[in-house]
C-alpha cells in the first residue's frame, strides 16, 4: 500500500506545542533520544544512566553499574542503537553496550578512556561506535579510536587554519610544529575548543573554539580543512541538522546564527585535495532584542524547517521555535516552571524533550491529534459546518447495464500492490533499518 499518500498531520501542527508530560527520576543533567525515537537517555547527576520507553513512558532500566562518579556533561546513542557513548567531570568517557545491561558476569562498559580533565561534550560518530570526538576543558579537543582495547587518542587543533599553515597541495601540518612559527601566540593562549560534533554522514568534524571560529577538520585523515571567522564570542551549541542542509551556532553573544551547508555526501576528494566549498554566509540570526536572553541549547528538526532553542535565565522558562526558511518565531512552548537547559527534537515521534535545571525533571511537549470519526467508516464526511453541495456533472445521469459492466471492470483492472513492503513511512522516514531493541529484565522491579 501507498504509505507515503496518508499524511498523519493533515490536522495537526507540524511541531510540538503542548507540554504533555514529564518525566521525574532522579536529576537529569543531560538527555538524548536514540535515531528511531523508541527511547530516551538520561543522564543523572550522579553518573548513572536512566532509559524510558517512549511509548509508555516507563523506566526499563537504571544503569549504575560501572557508572560514574559524577555528573554526566553529554549522551549519544550509536544509529543502531545498541551503544551508548557518555562523558563525564569525572574525566572519563565511557562506551556502553544496552545488550549487556542485565548480565550478571559482564560490565556493560565495553570501553572508556580517561583523560587529564573535565569533559565538556562528547559525539559518537554515526557509522562507527568506536569513533568519538570530545571537547576536553583546557585542552585540545580530541579524536579516540575504541576499536582496540587501548584507546588511541589525536588531539585536533585547536588554533583556527591560517595561509601559512598550507602547502602547494592545499594540505595543512597537523602536529604542533606549526604553532611555534605562527604569529600571536601570545593571544592564542586561551583559545579552546568548546564543542565538537560530526557531520550526519560523519565525513567532516566541526568545532567551536573560545573565539568565535569554527573549524572543520576532515574525518579520514584529521586534516584542517577550513577555518571560518564567525563571531567575537564563544560558541556554545553547535547543531546540524539530519539532513545535513542547515547548521546553526549558538554564541555567547545572545544570538543563533544559522548557514546552509554544501552537499557533502556526494563529494570525493581530487588528489588528497578536499573539493567542498565551504562558504559560510550567515542565513538567519535569532536574537531576543527585548530581554537580551541567552540561550542554553539548541537542536533542528528532521528536515530543518523548525529550530528550536531553550532559554537562559531564572525569570525565563520557555521554549523559542524559529521556522528556519524566513527566520522568524512562530511559537514559545511553555508549561515548564523552571530554567530549562538541554533540548532534543524526537524526529520519529514528533516530540521535543527539554531538562529542568533546578529540579531535573525531563519534559516532553507532543503532537495531540483530534479524534477524526472519519477513520472508524471511509464513506464518512465530517463537515465542521453547513456547505452548499454541487452534485457531479455526471452523478444522476442513467446509464445502462453495458456502460456499468464496462466501469466496474475498469475498476477491477487496477492493480494494488499489498506484498511489497515499503522503505518509508507517511512521514518519509526509513523504515528498513532495524532498531536495537533494549532488552529487559522482567525478575527486577520495575522504577515508577
Amino acid at each position: 500500500m501507498n504509505l507515503s499518500l496518508q499524511d498523519p498531520f493533515s490536522v495537526a501542527k507540524e511541531f510540538p506545542e503542548n507540554l504533555t508530560t514529564s518525566l521525574n527520576y532522579g536529576h537529569s543533567v543531560a538527555i538524548q533520544f536514540n535515531h528511531n525515537g523508541d527511547y530516551l537517555a538520561s543522564g543523572l547527576s550522579d553518573g548513572s544512566i536512566v532509559i524510558y520507553e517512549m511509548m509508555s513512558s516507563g523506566i526499563i532500566a537504571h544503569i549504575t553499574e560501572d557508572c560514574h562518579v559524577r555528573p554526566i556533561t553529554s549522551i549519544t546513542w550509536s544509529r543502531c542503537g545498541r551503544y551508548l557513548l557518555t562523558s563525564s567531570q569525572d574525566w572519563y568517557c565511557k562506551l556502553w553496550d544496552l545488550n549487556l545491561i542485565n548480565s550478571k558476569d559482564t560490565s556493560p562498559v565495553i570501553r572508556q578512556v580517561k583523560f587529564d580533565g573535565p569533559i565538556w561534550s562528547s559525539n559518537i560518530h554515526p557509522e562507527n561506535h568506536f569513533h568519538f570526538v570530545a571537547s576536553l576543558f583546557d585542552d585540545s579537543p580530541v579524536f579516540v579510536n575504541l576499536e582496540n582495547e587501548t584507546p588511541q587518542v589525536t588531539k585536533l587543533r585547536t588554533d583556527p587554519l591560517v595561509e601559512s599553515d598550507e602547502g602547494e597541495d592545499g594540505e595543512n601540518s597537523n602536529d604542533d610544529e606549526p604553532r611555534k612559527k605562527r604569529k600571536n601566540n601570545k593571544q592564542n593562549d586561551n583559545h579552546r575548543t568548546l564543542v565538537t560534533t560530526f557531520t550526519p554522514e560523519g565525513s567532516y568534524v566541526l568545532t567551536g573554539t573560545s573565539k568565535g571560529w569554527l573549524n572543520i577538520f576532515r574525518t579520514i585523515d584529521l586534516k584542517l580543512i577550513h577555518s571560518s571567522k564567525i563571531a567575537n564570542s564563544n560558541v556554545k551549541n553547535i547543531a546540524i541538522s539530519p539532513n545535513g542542509r542547515k547548521l546553526a551556532l549558538n554564541f555567547s553573544d545572545r544570538i543563533i546564527r544559522q548557514f546552509n551547508l554544501p552537499d557533502v555526501v556526494n563529494n570525493e576528494a581530487e588528489g588528497g585535495i578536499d573539493t567542498v566549498e565551504w562558504d559560510f554566509e550567515v542565513d538567519h540570526k535569532y536574537q531576543d532584542v527585548v530581554n537580551r536572553l541567552q540561550w542554553n541549547a539548541i537542536s533542528f528538526n528532521n528536515n530543518a524547517d523548525f529550530l528550536i532553542a531553550s532559554t537562559h535565565g531564572q525569570s525565563s522558562h520557555d521554549l523559542y521555535l524559529w521556522e528556519t526558511s524566513m527566520g522568524s518565531l512562530i511559537k514559545i512552548l511553555e508549561g515548564s516552571n523552571e530554567e530549562l537547559i538541554d533540548v532534543k527534537w524526537n524526529y520519529n515521534r514528533c516530540k521535543i524533550g527539554s531538562v529542568g535545571l533546578d529540579s531535573g525533571i525531563i519534559y516532553i511537549w507532543s503532537v495531540q491529534f483530534p479524534q477524526k470519526w472519519s477513520a472508524l467508516a471511509p464513506d464518512f464526511v465530517e463537515v465542521e459546518e453547513n456547505i452548499d453541495y454541487v452534485e457531479k456533472e455526471d452523478e444522476f445521469d442513467i446509464l445502462d447495464e453495458t456502460e456499468l459492466n464496462k466501469k466496474r471492470l475498469e475498476e477491477e483492472v487496477m492493480e494494488i500492490d499489498v506484498t511489497t513492503k515499503e522503505t518509508t513511512d507517511a512521514r518519509g522516514f526509513d523504515i528498513t533499518q532495524e532498531s536495537f531493541i533494549i532488552p529487559i529484565d522482567y525478575e527486577k522491579e520495575l522504577y515508577r
